[in-house]
């Protein structure tokens, strides 16, 4: 059963924001952005651009010899450390087709992976790691992101991680997200959880959230 009790020192709190968009200073990066800003003073917080950070097509080696996986090294040796590194993971993906952009399936893909690699322990040290999710889509319908926010929740169950929560914000144009009064408002309040020292709620039937 996964613990639910007070975390008192939210210094110790450590943010990875992986930016899954294929543009920069997108909607969703925006809405992401004014929600980090709310975090405690002292919360450390890592952003990285998975465009930026490209990685090979994932190969499923499962069923290969003994099924491990080689040493990552380069980008992905990078994205495997920092999120390890990390307590808390905020995918901020746009809504590409009614769920994550490819560069944030791309990374889950190597989830199975690294999951293989030896010495890394990936599964085990996911367990009980805070896992949010933000996201701006050009439909004004909270439904249209319901597999988006499927996918990464349970995910992260899977790995016994915490799901915090999704943010969505509507916009149709670059910049416009900030229109979305709504989800502007609900953007300054994601986090209050780790303002307030709790972790992350448990993992709900329903995650997403709209303001």
């Amino acid at each position: 059963m996964i613990d639910d009790a007070p975390v008192n020192d939210t210094a110790q709190r450590s943010f990875l924001f992986l930016l899954a968009s294929s543009r920069r200073d997108g909607n969703t990066e925006l809405l992401a952005r004014r929600a980090a800003e709310q975090l405690p003073a002292g919360t450390e917080q890592r952003w990285l651009r998975l465009s930026e950070l490209p990685l090979a097509p994932f190969v499923d080696r499962r069923h290969d010899g003994e099924g491990t996986y080689p040493q990552p090294e380069g980008h992905e040796r990078t994205l495997l450390e920092a999120t390890l590194a990390a307590t808390d993971l905020v995918i901020a993906s746009p809504l590409y087709w009614y769920s994550v952009s490819a560069d944030a399936k791309l990374y889950l893909d190597y989830w199975a992976g690294w999951m293989r690699v030896p010495g890394y322990d990936f599964r085990a040290r996911m367990a009980g790691k805070g896992l949010w999710a933000v996201s701006a889509g050009s439909t004004e319908d909270p439904a249209a992101s319901d597999a988006l926010v499927t996918t990464l929740r349970l995910s992260g169950e899977y790995l016994e991680m915490r799901w915090g929560g999704a943010l969505l914000g509507y916009a149709n144009q670059p910049g416009r997200v900030v229109e979305d009064e709504g989800a502007m408002a609900r953007a300054e309040g994601f986090f209050s959880a780790v303002a307030g020292g709790a972790r992350p709620t448990a993992a709900a039937p329903s995650g997403a959230t709209r303001a």
